[in-house]
């Protein structure tokens, strides 16, 4: 669905385009926005080195196990009905860990991980449990200590103080965080009165 989407708004810009008399700006954006793209990421290699060599120094020194263990208790409130001993849960804590230390990169393999663990423990192949939407929210919200690519991406912009977002990604990540949490709770009570209804019946 996501190609057709994409591949719609690609055309249509093209055919706007076409019709205003303005095809060689297309051109030009294409051209340019490959460049930018090519030298972006050349320059988030060096930021994503140095934090994933930070995390790997974090997790020699026991620190992202001490992260990992103070989360279980939090995991375990935000997933009950997955069990403390599944591979899933420790993917899960993985994801948040990650998150909260700003490696989108790293935690987007986690999740993906994750959630293919839980779809072990879903009955259901066309509908998505509890804990999936659960981990989707909190992946999508999630608390950030160290915004990690933003900064790289400030910093390959040239930005006079690269790390001035810290202070508003973490107020606005907990609120987010907070939100999601909220709804998550809020909609499982209500799936659960609609269950509880249709048995009766």
């Amino acid at each position: 669905m996501m190609n057709y989407i994409w591949f719609g708004l690609f055309m249509s810009g093209i055919l706007v385009a076409a019709f205003t008399g303005h095809i060689h700006a297309v051109t030009e954006g294409v051209l340019t926005g490959a460049k930018d793209g090519v030298l972006i990421s050349f320059g988030l290699i060096s930021v994503i080195a140095f934090w994933l060599g930070m995390m790997k120094i974090a997790e020699e020194a026991g620190l992202v196990q001490l992260l990992a263990k103070m989360l279980r208790p939090i995991s375990k409130w935000l997933y009950p009905s997955v069990p403390s001993d599944h591979p899933a849960m420790g993917s899960l804590i993985a994801n948040m860990s990650a998150n909260i230390l700003g490696l989108g990169n790293a935690a987007t393999p986690i999740g993906l991980k994750a959630m293919r663990e839980l779809q072990s423990l879903n009955g259901d192949s066309t509908t998505a449990s509890d804990a999936m939407c659960t981990l989707l929210a909190m992946n999508t919200a999630s608390l950030t200590l160290i915004p990690a690519t933003m900064i790289g991406l400030r910093m390959e912009f040239h930005s006079k103080n690269p790390g001035e977002i810290i202070s508003t990604t973490m107020l606005a990540t907990f609120i987010a965080t907070g939100a999601a949490v909220i709804f998550d709770r809020f909609f499982r009570r209500v799936e659960a009165m609609r269950w509880r209804r249709r048995n009766r019946i």
